[in-house]
């Protein structure tokens, strides 16, 4: 026992600076924003904050405008999280080839994942614009497949069309990066004890490849999805923080409104805390629904 506990005590004195300044920049600041949302707070003067109970969180459930940016972050989630998967796949199944220039691929399709949120956005932006932008003279000056210019972006719907192309071209390098270090984890004489028995490229795809690669996939559907919740920037830039009418917030934009435009701290911190709280949710749902998947 005292061996045990000197072996304890020498890991204690390692984390233990770690550990005070997590809890100094992350769990307090945590636990104050949580007391914050439930109050009318005062940001000039917080003694003289209004305890409000509840209300912040009935006000965020009741708030149409929160449930559109619910919906819309849901379904950035939805539409980029299996874009990537399934385009990283391709692009990893193809990089896994021995092919000349293997090296020079991987970093290209990389690119994207570590160039800036803010200037893709804006390039984006830029590329959407209805009257100058790239892909209205593509559709309409080079290909002729639009009769006038399309206002991407003062359209509460077609505003969600660069939003989640941005987000899957972003998300694909480092997804397929993972992917493709879960395919070389793959025992190569599998593959070839299947090529013996007559199995073609699809069949072992099929059959040993996608089975021994869905703890991979599981990992990315798990993080993906937390990533699409916790959309920000892309939204922030291109629509302007829900431009038009408050229709294109995602649940962050309309946090950073509430708390540093309008100023209501208690109504922001509510508004984190339901998010924080349905990533938790969804996160142990898929953890315990995937790992099934995985394990049978």
């Amino acid at each position: 026992m005292s061996r045990s506990f000197r072996r304890l005590a020498t890991a204690a004195l390692f984390i233990l600076p770690g550990l005070i300044l997590f809890s100094a920049f992350i769990l307090v600041p945590m636990a104050y924003s949580f007391r914050i949302s439930f109050y009318d707070w005062n940001i000039v003067r917080p003694e003289r904050s209004t305890w409000v109970g509840l209300a912040n969180y009935a006000h965020a459930l009741r708030d149409p405008i929160f449930r559109r940016a619910v919906l819309n972050t849901l379904t950035y989630a939805a539409v980029t999280v299996p874009g990537q998967i399934l385009i990283g796949l391709i692009v990893a199944v193809l990089l896994n080839q021995d092919i000349r220039g293997q090296a020079f691929f991987r970093v290209v399709y990389y690119l994207p994942v570590i160039t800036s949120w803010v200037i893709v956005s804006l390039l984006f932006e830029y590329m959407f614009v209805g009257q100058s932008g790239l892909v209205n003279y593509v559709l309409k000056d080079v290909l002729h497949l639009i009769p006038r210019n399309i206002l991407w972006l003062a359209d509460p719907i077609l505003a969600f069309v660069p939003i989640h192309l941005l987000g899957i071209w972003k998300g694909v390098g480092w997804t397929a990066i993972v992917t493709l270090a879960g395919l070389q984890a793959i025992p190569e004489h599998l593959h070839e004890a299947a090529s013996v028995d007559g199995a073609g490229p699809f069949a072992r795809f099929r059959h040993i490849t996608f089975p021994l690669l869905r703890p991979t996939l599981v990992f990315l559907f798990i993080v993906l999805t937390i990533g699409g919740l916790n959309a920000y920037i892309s939204f922030l830039l291109i629509t302007n923080g829900g431009d038009p009418l408050d229709l294109t917030h995602s649940i962050l934009t309309l946090m950073y409104e509430a708390t540093f435009t309008r100023l209501d701290f208690g109504y922001g911190s509510a508004i984190s805390y339901l998010l924080t709280f349905f990533v938790f949710v969804v996160s142990i749902f898929q953890i315990r629904l995937l790992r099934q998947r995985v394990e049978a």
